[in-house]
């Protein structure tokens, strides 16, 4: 079900999404959050795919919003033997 919704979104974002011009106020475009969204959460992601079209209306501020939140700070997770710091030491 996922590759169905997904291969949806691809089909738009190649062939009718290039007809209009940009103006999407967040990043990723929402085409773009809907794909990963769903790819990754599944009916869960359609769920956050419908709140963040509901959020892109006139009045938001837009911004950077992932569907995926990658763990950008994985130092935390990392065991303490492997950590690296800017000068190198433990």
């Amino acid at each position: 079900m996922r590759k169905i919704f997904v291969a949806a979104i691809n089909v738009y974002q190649k062939w009718i999404s290039p007809a209009f011009p940009a103006r999407c106020k967040y990043y990723p475009s929402c085409s773009a959050y809907a794909a990963s969204a769903i790819s990754h959460y599944g009916l869960r992601g359609i769920v956050m795919s419908i709140w963040r079209l509901m959020r892109c209306n006139p009045w938001s501020h837009g911004g950077v919003d992932y569907a995926v939140k990658n763990s950008v700070n994985t130092f935390k997770n990392q065991p303490i033997s492997t950590r690296k710091t800017s000068v190198g030491v433990h």
